[in-house]
């Protein structure tokens, strides 16, 4: 396993070039959906750095937390995902991730990250709606990795409608069908692989917790793996499986740039901390929530959202 270098960046003051600033707005910019982490333009998502105390940015330093474990992350081309799988090869992880195959020149950047770090990166190219396709991904992770300790939860699909009275029927089935039935189907397969000490991330949002009018099915769907998480965990906790869940608040990925409106980016970092989060941020919740530092932790949700004080 390659170390990090220990790669500081000095806060940049006024001219905000720091993305973990605040005061740091996004670049406005638009996409077609999925969207990728390639495409998107102006500074790109922070991956393996992490901010500093004064607001500048350093590489994050691994303690190989996960030596020898093998993790499932869906997703996992760009954005959270990609973050993820990054952050868990450095941990000493090895990974299979899913993603469709528009977003392959994403993946193979998530690949070429993984490996950069020592960790092995399997692609598989795969529209998780179909529960059959979830059975596949469980089968191919046992013989790629040899077996599976980490399930990460976490493709997902959003656009924003104002008004329910305007938010088609059929974005409801898809967005379900997206986000939270995949997830019943990844846990049920591959929970006979997983032994104690394994655990499932599910990945949720801030949105539920605030009620976000504009994201209406989402929001939704979000609320839904909140419930899962906590109903799955009472399920298997007693096996040793932890179950927990993140909600992230605003972060930088590449479905922000293809799924919201000028308006929705333009208040983008409307957070107490008053800056989106990058995904490096939300990838150490799952390293702390994936490795034994949280061994006393389950049915969890962690909240890495700016500041936005939520209940539950």
């Amino acid at each position: 396993m390659e170390e990090a270098k220990n790669v500081v960046k000095e806060a940049s003051g006024a001219t905000s070039k720091s993305q973990f600033e605040q005061g740091h707005q996004v670049p406005i910019q638009h996409q077609k959906t999925p969207g990728l982490q390639a495409s998107m333009r102006g500074q790109q998502p922070e991956t393996a750095q992490i901010p500093t105390e004064e607001g500048g940015y350093q590489t994050y330093k691994a303690a190989g937390k996960l030596l020898g474990k093998r993790a499932v992350i869906t997703g996992g081309d760009s954005g959270i995902g990609r973050a993820v799988a990054v952050l868990f090869a450095m941990e000493g992880a090895s990974s299979l991730i899913t993603y469709l195959p528009a977003e392959e020149k994403d993946a193979q950047t998530t690949k070429e990250m993984v490996q950069k770090y020592g960790g092995h990166c399997y692609l598989l190219p795969t529209d998780v709606r179909k529960r059959e396709n979830c059975k596949i991904i469980i089968d191919m992770a046992t013989e790629k990795l040899g077996g599976i300790d980490i399930l990460v939860n976490n493709a997902a699909t959003q656009r924003t409608v104002s008004d329910i009275s305007d938010l088609d029927e059929e974005q409801w089935v898809e967005t379900f069908n997206t986000n939270i039935h995949p997830y019943y189907f990844l846990a049920k397969y591959a929970l006979p692989y997983l032994n104690s000490g394994s655990t499932i991330i599910n990945c949720a949002s801030v949105n539920p917790y605030i009620g976000r009018g504009d994201l209406l099915d989402y929001t939704s769907t979000k609320g839904a793996i909140v419930a899962f998480t906590r109903a799955l965990s009472n399920q298997q906790v007693s096996k040793g499986i932890r179950v927990n869940c993140v909600c992230p608040g605003p972060v930088w990925t590449p479905l922000i740039p293809s799924t919201m409106s000028r308006e929705g980016q333009d208040q983008f970092s409307s957070c107490p901390m008053g800056r989106p989060g990058q995904l490096s941020e939300i990838a150490t919740c799952f390293v702390f929530l994936a490795s034994q530092d949280s061994s006393f932790m389950s049915g969890q949700c962690l909240h890495p959202n700016g500041g936005t004080i939520v209940n539950g």
